[in-house]
């Protein structure tokens, strides 16, 4: 029988982050540019070793605001740095809201 009294898993703590990118002209880019910096971002995902997850972004007139999931703010800014995207600010999301949160608890 095998011997786990030494083996101890590794936990990861992850927080969500906004980040917000200034880009002019976001909102006028073409299906096949922002295909391309979905794909660059994936890669860069799957190059980092590291536990990340993209969740979505929203494309405004001028900037794009993205939602990551990471262990801290330093590795949301190296997949910044690898993927070439431009990280204005960096948020860390402490609460989330919505219409149920005005729902009284009982």
């Amino acid at each position: 029988m095998a011997n786990f009294g030494h083996y101890l898993p590794l936990i990861f703590i992850m927080k969500k982050f906004v980040i917000e990118r200034d880009l002019p002209g976001a909102g006028s880019l073409s299906a096949e540019a922002l295909q391309a910096i979905s794909h660059t971002s994936c890669g860069v995902v799957c190059e980092m070793g590291k536990p990340y997850h993209w969740v979505q972004s929203f494309v405004t007139d001028d900037k794009i605001y993205c939602i990551h999931i990471a262990e801290s703010e330093e590795v949301v800014r190296e997949h910044a740095m690898r993927g070439g995207f431009p990280a204005d600010s960096i948020a860390e999301v402490k609460a989330t809201i919505d219409p149920t949160t005005s729902v009284a608890i009982k």
